[in-house]
């Protein structure tokens, strides 16, 4: 009698628990499939995006005032005596410079920035244009290159070296409205 005890604790669920299993199995297998097509459109997504992206650029962090820059050697500098080159004036706005804290970072152009260097940083201007830059305060001006992309901060234009803001007299104030011409060499 003990085996016919033994083997009701084992009898065989009946064709309803089958069928409620089988469906409970379904139902979980069709969640899988969902999370699998939702997880490989997420990757193909995200692939779609890295592709398609440019290459990211360095942001160097401004510290007080602003400006990633680098300069031409002074014998680059016209005469003063010679006839100015033909410009095109590009408008004008808020200035301000990097100081000493920058020095040595690289700046959009593959170059250290030296703050000893007549350069700026410039949002759209292709990289290695000249541009005069004046203090309409003072009428002082100084002529850079463009070396790096900026500024990143505020409403200002042109980032200068500090080399360049001493020159047209910007350092006390740290920022201050100039005005830009192209120069077209």
């Amino acid at each position: 009698m003990p085996n016919a005890a033994a083997a009701s604790d084992h009898t065989m669920p009946t064709r309803r628990e089958r069928l409620r299993v089988l469906m409970r199995l379904k139902s979980q297998r069709q969640l899988m499939l969902l999370g699998l097509a939702a997880l490989a459109l997420l990757a193909l997504g995200l692939t779609a995006a890295l592709w398609s992206r440019e290459e990211p650029r360095d942001m160097i962090r401004l510290g007080k005032g602003g400006a990633s820059v680098e300069a031409m050697a002074p014998g680059v500098l016209p005469d003063p005596g010679e006839a100015a080159p033909a410009s095109k004036d590009i408008g004008g706005g808020a200035a301000s410079y990097y100081g000493d804290e920058l020095a040595g970072n690289p700046t959009a152009s593959g170059e250290s920035f030296d703050p000893n260097k007549l350069t700026a940083a410039h949002r759209t201007l292709p990289l290695g244009s000249r541009v005069r830059v004046t203090n309409p305060a003072n009428g002082e001006s100084v002529v850079v290159r463009i070396n790096d992309r900026g500024p990143f901060h505020g409403n200002r234009v042109i980032d200068l070296s500090l080399a360049a803001a001493r020159q047209i007299g910007l350092l006390k104030s740290g920022v201050g409205q100039v005005r830009m011409a192209l120069l077209l060499d």
